[in-house]
């Protein structure tokens, strides 16, 4: 797809343009046409791990790539964990994704749960609350967890471009992507369960700091998402639906073990795809093509992902992931955050954005179009059953008309909670603007993807465009650099 024929949301001066361009896309998504937006529904509180979550918006959890090489947080993180509460967001969704051990992080820089960086967790939680307390000027406080991790393929723990990856099961195109030869092994059953002892421990030490849950991640190509999908792992955790979902059933009775006071959350990727690359007929230097699914006629029918239909594995098949839900349900699991795909191999999937990362490739689709396929998946598992409160995914890229769309999804019943990423590192005041019924247009994020060019290059993830913290930092030059770099070497 040309990017001359996409919506360009910035231009659209009111709600009915953008109804209009996203009917004339074929799309069906909830939105309040009113151009004051009716946020009651969005403002309603909502009973959670024992609190009050007092409205309907969520932070999604995002690393920064600013902690210290021994897991510590530093006053980028501490800056970025005030902005969360600064939201006035009723839920707090992980704050970021924290490991549970060393071999786990996914960069250098990635925060680290253990006994000796316990009380750096601690302050960092205590600051959110009071920066909360401060913009909303109440005695409430958000329901706050953290996203507990092991990156499993995407494991960068010594350097940002040293990969040292623990995979669950083989997969021949990511493997091959990765440079990985065809007899690299998966990681042992016993691994395995000492990592369980990990999440454990990890776990005692957010209940005892005074997080109100912990997210057992089973999202975006990491660990647990990649067992999801291991239907040819031999051995307990993988093959049948019961050794495939082992793990997330252990870790469950392991956590509730060393923290009986926690509760449980799981984000994970209800659907995904075969990895995307540029177009190469369709490539400049400096511009990288539409995304392509990569050849994968040798991997039919495919059987490496979760999600997916096996002899169609661009299209969808919810029915693993309802089961999953089902799961969720029996196990007590209170609550989900739904996403999709993984931001490695298919990011156009994961985070729809008009501008792509430097190691991208242009929008094979309208991104309201994928918007529109979260917001579908999200609505068709929250009606299945009775089950845990749900996160919805994807909401940055509608920009302006955020309001608009989250207030008649939570009103339409299409989820409990509007999860936003991106967004609050250029707005982070958008929560308690849009339930006062105000919106600052300079600060809206527009998807120009540095918050993740700048990680793929080693510098700390931010809004560089937007915020000045990062626009004037000496890593904003270096990342000029590096894609200026990039562009050229093309």
């Amino acid at each position: 797809m040309s990017s001359e024929g996409l919506v360009r949301l910035p231009g659209l001066r009111s709600v009915a343009e953008f109804a209009a361009a996203s009917a004339e896309l074929g799309l069906s998504l909830p939105i309040d046409t009113a151009e004051s937006p009716d946020t009651s529904a969005l403002a309603a509180p909502i009973p959670l791990y024992g609190r009050q979550a007092p409205n309907r918006f969520c932070i999604q959890p995002m690393e920064g790539w600013d902690g210290t090489p021994d897991g510590r947080p530093t006053d980028l993180t501490s800056r970025r964990w005030e902005r969360f509460g600064r939201s006035g967001a009723g839920l707090i969704w992980g704050c970021e994704a924290v490991a549970v051990r060393h071999d786990g992080r996914a960069n250098p820089c990635q925060l680290v749960l253990r006994p000796e960086t316990a009380p750096d967790l601690e302050r960092l939680l205590e600051r959110l609350l009071r920066a909360y307390r401060d913009a909303t000027g109440g005695d409430g406080r958000p329901v706050v967890g953290l996203q507990l991790t092991h990156s499993g393929r995407y494991c960068r723990p010594t350097a940002w471009d040293r990969p040292e990856p623990r995979i669950a099961a083989n997969h021949p195109l990511l493997d091959a992507r990765m440079g990985l030869t065809a007899d690299y092994a998966p990681v042992t059953d016993g691994w395995i369960r000492s990592l369980i002892e990990d999440y454990a421990r990890a776990a005692a030490l957010a209940q005892r700091i005074g997080f109100d849950f912990v997210d057992l991640k089973h999202c975006h190509g990491y660990f647990g998402h990649e067992l999801l999908g291991a239907l040819y792992r031999p051995g307990a955790y993988g093959g049948c639906w019961e050794n495939r979902t082992r793990y997330l059933r252990e870790l469950v009775d392991a956590v509730r073990s060393s923290a009986p006071r926690l509760g449980l959350a799981v984000r994970f990727s209800a659907f995904d795809t075969v990895p995307y690359m540029p177009d190469p007929y369709r490539s400049a230097p400096g511009r990288p093509g539409p995304g392509i699914p990569v050849p994968h006629c040798h991997c039919m029918p495919y059987v490496y992902g979760f999600g997916v239909d096996r002899d169609a594995p661009t299209d969808i098949d919810l029915t693993e992931p309802a089961r999953f839900m089902s799961l969720l349900s029996e196990l007590g699991i209170e609550a989900a955050n739904i996403t999709g795909g993984s931001p490695y191999t298919n990011p156009h999937v994961q985070r729809p954005a008009l501008y792509p990362p430097s190691d991208g490739y242009a929008p094979p689709e309208d991104p309201l179009v994928g918007v529109a396929r979260h917001m579908h998946v999200t609505r068709h598992l929250r009606g299945l059953a009775a089950g845990p409160l749900v996160v919805g995914t994807a909401y940055t890229y509608l920009q302006d008309f955020v309001p608009h769309v989250a207030a008649a999804a939570v009103a339409q019943g299409w989820t409990d909670f509007v999860g936003l990423g991106r967004m609050v590192l250029s707005y982070p005041g958008l929560p308690l603007d849009a339930l006062q019924g105000r919106l600052e247009r300079k600060r809206v994020c527009r998807t120009f993807s540095d918050c993740t060019t700048a990680p793929r290059n080693g510098l700390p993830s931010g809004c560089y465009p937007l915020d000045e913290r990062y626009k004037r930092s000496p890593e904003a030059r270096r990342l000029a650099e590096r894609k200026s770099s990039a562009r050229s070497s093309r």
